[in-house]
């Protein structure tokens, strides 16, 4: 009985319609699917802010309180880099496989995981370890939405960072933005080696 249902429901799928026309169809199809990619394109965008961010208490209380410490939070220009600058990539294909990527950080939070400062503390190192991997196998893409080499004026640099941005802007340098500005925006985890 099942099985003729199922085989009657394929058929119905597979004929075309008689109450309405192709066209009918394809252009209702085809608003349909302007309105679902409006709608998850328009979550996406909701889930890039930064009050979405510190909706859970594990952000809000931890590290968006190390954060607001920084230049990227105030300075003297106004420009501000909220999380999704550092943490999302901009175009689509890579955005989706960190929003995915992130969800594990949601499964976290419900399953308890960080959800004390001790807990959040005992796990940082792990969780940064990860993001400054990310970073580096990207070639600390999110960085250079901001930043580039072209635009740095080594003037108002000290002699140091000339040298150092000097020897990582060469291509076959292996070095990126995240391997000497661990720490930029939040805490360096204890037992991180920071000494790059």
């Amino acid at each position: 009985m099942a099985n003729g249902k199922l085989k009657s429901f394929w058929q119905k799928l597979r004929s075309p319609s008689v109450r309405y026309s192709l066209l009918t169809l394809l252009g209702g199809g085809f608003i349909a699917g302007i309105i679902f990619w409006g709608g998850f394109n328009t979550a996406m965008e909701a889930t890039n802010t930064l009050e979405f961010c510190i909706t859970c208490h594990e952000m809000r209380d931890n590290v968006y309180q190390e954060y607001k410490k920084t230049i990227h939070y105030s300075n003297r220009t106004g420009v501000r880099a909220v999380c999704s600058d550092c943490h999302v990539p901009k175009d689509w294909i890579h955005k989706m496989q960190r929003k995915i990527q992130a969800s594990q950080e949601v499964w976290g939070k419900i399953t308890g995981v960080i959800d004390t400062r001790e807990k959040f503390e005992s796990h940082r190192l792990a969780m940064a370890t990860n993001e400054w991997n990310r970073m580096k196998n990207s070639n600390s893409r999110e960085c250079r939405n901001c930043h580039s080499y072209e635009g740095m004026d080594p003037e108002k640099q000290d002699k140091s960072a000339q040298k150092k941005h000097v020897m990582a802007a060469k291509a076959d340098s292996g070095k990126t933005c995240i391997d000497c500005h661990k720490g930029i925006a939040h805490d360096m985890p204890k037992g991180a080696d920071d000494k790059e």
